[in-house]
C-alpha cells in the first residue's frame, strides 16, 4: 500500500476541514444558567452607567435602572487588576451583578503608568468614599451599606484586604465578603513592585473571605491566597475558604483556568463611552488641588505585566466564569448576608458542582478547601512587609 503525502493549500485545507468535524463533534461546554447563581438573570433590564467624578480620580457605578427596593441595593466594590482600568474587560461579571440587584462600583484607583502601587489603597478609599456619598440619596442607586462585599482581581485582591482593614478607621462600610480571586502584585519587601499589605488582622472577624485560583500558574496565586488568608488573623478558620477552579479540556473550547479567567470582556460596559453627568457649579472651586506629579519606576507596567493586560482584557466569557467566579460569588455573598459560616457555604452541593459537557461528561469540579491554622511563629523571625500608616 502506497501512501500519498499532501502539501501545499491542499493540505491546509485538509486540516481545515479536520479540525471543523473535530471541533463539531466535540462535546460543548454547560450553558449559563438562566437564573439562580451564575445565572442570566432578566435580559431585558436596562442597566444605568454613571460615571462619578471628574478626569482619572472618577468611580462607575452600574445598576438596574428602576427604583431600588426599599431596603437598598446590595454594594459590589470591584478592584481591578493592574493595568485593567476599562470596565469592560470585566464587563460580562459587572453586568450578571447588575441585573442580580447589585450596585457595582468600579473605583479606577489608577492612572496607567502615572500611580504608584503605594499610593492606591488610599486612592481607592477616598473614590470609594466619595462614590458611596454621591450616592446615598439616589433613589435608583440607594446602596445598603449593611450589605456591602469586595471583588478583587490579581492586585485587586490585596487592595480589597488593604480596604477591609481600613474600613472601621477610615470610615468605609465594612464589608461582610472579601472575594479575592487570583490574587497577585503583593509586595515582597520595602522596595519592591506591588501592592503593601497593611494590618491585616484589622478585618472584622465576622467577615467571610473566599480566595479563588486557577490550576494554570498556580504557585504564585497559591501562595499569594494562602498569606491572605492567614494574615487576616482575627477572621477564625470556619469563616475562610479556599477554592481552586480545575481546567478542563474534555471538550471544545477548552476551559483553562489562567490568571485571566476571571475576566469577561463586554464593550457595553466600555468606560470611554460612559460620560459624567453635569458638575456642580462650585465643584470646581471646592476642589482639592492634586499633589505636583514625581515620576517614580514602580509607575511603569513591566513586559510580564503588560502581556497580562493584554489577556485579561481579551478574556472570553466560559464555563468557568457563570458556573466557577461569579456562582461561588453569588453563593458565597448569600451566605455572609445571612451570617452563614464557611463550612455552611463549602457543604453546599451546588458549589463545587460544574455542571456537564453537552455529552454528559462532569466537568471538573471545583476544588474547596478550608485552610489549615498558621503555623507558630518562631522567636526572632523577621515580620511581613506591610504597609505604613
Amino acid at each position: 500500500m502506497r501512501l500519498t503525502l499532501i502539501r501545499g493549500p491542499l493540505a491546509a485545507a485538509a486540516i481545515m476541514t479536520l479540525a471543523g468535524l473535530v471541533s463539531a463533534q466535540a462535546a460543548a461546554p454547560p450553558p449559563q444558567p438562566a437564573e439562580g447563581p451564575g445565572g442570566v438573570g432578566d435580559r431585558k433590564m436596562t442597566i444605568t452607567k454613571r460615571l462619578l467624578g471628574r478626569g482619572t480620580a472618577s468611580s462607575f457605578a452600574f445598576y438596574a435602572a428602576g427604583a431600588a427596593p426599599e431596603a437598598g441595593r446590595p454594594v459590589a466594590i470591584f478592584l481591578h487588576g493592574w493595568g485593567v482600568v476599562n470596565p469592560q474587560s470585566y464587563g460580562a461579571w459587572i453586568d450578571h451583578l447588575a441585573r442580580q440587584g447589585w450596585l457595582v462600583l468600579f473605583p479606577r484607583f489608577q492612572e496607567v503608568n502615572r500611580t504608584r502601587p503605594a499610593d492606591a489603597p488610599g486612592i481607592a478609599e477616598t473614590l470609594v468614599k466619595a462614590a458611596l456619598a454621591d450616592l446615598s440619596a439616589d433613589g435608583e442607586a440607594k446602596p445598603d451599606l449593611g450589605r456591602v462585599a469586595m471583588i478583587g482581581h490579581l492586585a485587586g485582591a490585596p487592595l480589597a484586604m488593604d480596604l477591609a482593614a481600613d474600613a472601621k478607621t477610615h470610615g468605609l462600610p465594612t464589608p461582610k465578603l472579601i472575594f479575592a480571586v487570583t490574587p497577585g502584585g503583593i509586595a515582597s519587601g520595602p522596595k519592591s513592585r506591588g501592592i503593601a499589605l497593611g494590618e491585616l488582622s484589622a478585618i472584622d472577624p465576622a467577615t467571610l473571605i473566599v480566595t479563588m485560583v486557577g490550576d494554570k500558574d498556580t504557585r504564585a496565586a497559591d501562595l499569594a491566597a494562602k498569606r491572605l488568608l492567614r494574615e487576616a488573623s482575627a477572621v477564625p478558620l470556619d469563616r475562610k475558604l479556599f477554592v481552586r477552579a480545575l481546567s478542563d479540556d474534555h471538550g471544545f473550547p477548552a476551559l483553562t483556568a489562567t490568571l485571566a479567567a476571571p475576566a469577561g470582556l463586554d464593550t457595553a460596559y466600555d468606560g470611554g463611552a460612559i460620560k459624567p453627568g453635569p458638575e456642580p457649579k462650585d465643584a470646581a472651586k471646592d476642589a482639592p488641588k492634586p499633589p505636583p506629579f514625581r515620576w517614580s519606576a514602580d509607575m511603569a507596567l513591566s513586559g510580564e505585566q503588560q502581556t497580562l493586560v493584554s489577556q485579561v482584557n481579551l478574556a472570553r466569557v466560559d464555563a468557568l466564569d457563570y458556573l466557577g467566579f461569579w456562582k461561588t460569588f453569588d453563593l458565597a455573598a448569600a451566605a455572609a448576608f445571612a451570617g452563614s459560616d464557611a463550612s455552611a457555604l463549602k457543604n453546599n452541593p451546588r458549589l463545587a458542582d460544574m455542571e456537564r459537557w453537552s455529552d454528559g461528561w462532569p466537568v471538573k469540579r471545583l476544588a474547596v478547601e478550608t485552610p489549615r491554622p498558621a503555623p507558630a511563629v518562631q522567636a526572632g523571625s523577621p515580620p511581613a512587609t506591610t504597609r505604613k500608616r
